[in-house]
């Protein structure tokens, strides 16, 4: 069957053909669309998943209860579906209850002697002096300047585990004036864009958004590929929404599936009036993006001091191993992006227009906070601070070549377990939505028969 996303079915309730038609060569990149849909239902998508079934990547540490940091009526979300169910104690592994869970199994050890002193309000005056300076190394990685978006505070009381898979991304229930809400904040005042060029189909907008892309392909490639990202992220969720619906109820079971409607009502060319088959192609784009990024990461995962620490060395060790397997095979990608096009050109300028981005995408990020269904804003966190990682790593070209190969030197470029666990589901997500974009290929294509 052709890896081309081109869709056809019969809708009953408007009685004409609907197409969801994506195929060829994206905007911005040299890659398409059939590439991908390949290398990643053939190659990432199956070693992805089993990655992320593991102790280090299902146990998140994260802080819903974070005020609203933009607006007052702020209310939380009464529809059971949304509710989150944090871990207990006992279901977190030892190892990732360590305040030093981000590093190494040795330096998790010295770690911990550390603080065992300054309990005792001693000083622990064995501490070599590459240890210390490794302490402070570590102390330093967590400065916010380099980083694209906004962490939890892992360490307050606030923040609790919750384990991934027994909270899955899916439809809640959560729409309307609330959601529009957040989606319209992040287009209309965190894309670049002026008040006067509207969305096309803004549900908050009276006009019909005319004249919007002459707007945005006017605009510079850096601030046209922060729309493209931001709106890839956006259908990439609709996909997961529409994937995993609540077909039906009962006093016995639930009942989660395909919701070909749904789907069809946010990508249906005609239905969408255009619009879904761009919302598409800006998914893929992501994909580009975060792939590019697992694929500059790996020398910082391949150094012999880096393990997946969750206390369970057997695991540990095989994880790693998973890891560096699936991170080899983001590398051999034939039509990766090229980053380099991003803020080139005058110095002075690139670098303004890098904060500015920078600091727009940290806003987005802490924009997760204002969404009242807990499990909307669970894996909206999650996967804004795993994009958010991803440009981090792309944008930190010259710290990651400079980084030592040696096990006793600590490294310039550092990632915490927040950041990591974030990067890999959310580049999960988006591997999934390309993967379920098959699936609802050919249940579309089912129904047209």
């Amino acid at each position: 069957m052709s890896t081309v996303l081109c869709c056809f079915s019969y809708v009953k309730y408007h009685g004409f053909r609907n197409a969801v038609c994506v195929t060829g060569t994206l905007d911005d990149c040299a890659c398409d669309v059939e590439t991908i849909d390949s290398f990643n239902n053939k190659e990432i998508f199956p070693k992805l998943q089993k990655l992320l079934s593991s102790d280090y990547f299902r146990f998140y540490k994260v802080n819903l209860n974070n005020p609203c940091p933009f607006w007052t009526d702020h209310s939380q979300c009464g529809l059971k579906y949304c509710a989150v169910k944090p871990c207990t104690e006992g279901e977190v592994p030892e190892g990732l209850k360590s305040s030093s869970y981000k590093y190494s199994e040795a330096a998790s050890q010295d770690i911990e002697e550390c603080e065992k002193a300054e309990k005792l309000g001693a000083v622990d005056g064995s501490l070599s002096d590459e240890t210390r300076q490794a302490l402070q190394e570590w102390k330093k990685h967590d400065d916010e300047s380099d980083r694209f978006c906004m962490l939890d505070d892992e360490d307050s009381p606030k923040s609790q585990y919750v384990d991934l898979l027994l909270n899955p991304e899916r439809f809640t229930g959560y729409k309307g004036p609330e959601a529009w809400r957040i989606w319209n904040s992040i287009y209309e005042e965190n894309c670049f864009k002026p008040y006067s060029v509207k969305r096309p189909l803004n549900p908050l907008a009276s006009n019909s958004g005319q004249g919007f892309y002459r707007w945005l392909e006017g605009l510079c490639v850096e601030k046209r590929a922060f729309f493209r990202l931001v709106s890839g992220l956006h259908a990439s969720i609709n996909t997961h929404l529409s994937a995993r619906y609540l077909l039906d109820e009962n006093w016995f079971e639930m009942k989660w599936g395909h919701n070909v409607s749904e789907f069809q009502q946010r990508f249906d060319e005609e239905l969408t009036e255009g619009e879904g088959p761009k919302r598409l192609r800006n998914l893929y784009f992501l994909y580009l993006i975060e792939l590019r990024a697992l694929a500059k990461i790996l020398p910082y995962f391949e150094r012999p001091a880096f393990h997946l620490y969750t206390g369970q060395r057997t695991q540990d060790n095989e994880n790693k191993k998973l890891l560096l397997e699936l991170l080899h095979v983001a590398k051999s990608f034939p039509l990766h992006f090229d980053e380099t096009a991003l803020f080139a050109g005058n110095k002075k300028e690139a670098m303004k227009l890098k904060e500015d981005f920078k600091m727009t995408f940290k806003n987005i990020s802490r924009i997760m906070d204002c969404v009242e269904c807990f499990k909307c804003r669970l894996w909206g966190k999650l996967q804004t601070q795993g994009l958010g990682t991803a440009l981090k790593i792309l944008f930190s070209e010259r710290q990651i070549e400079a980084m030592p190969n040696m096990s006793n030197t600590n490294p310039s470029f550092q990632l915490s377990r927040q950041e990591i666990v974030s990067l890999f589901n959310a580049f999960g997500r988006i591997s999934t939505s390309v993967r379920e974009l098959e699936n609802f290929r050919s249940l579309l294509s089912n129904l047209k028969q």
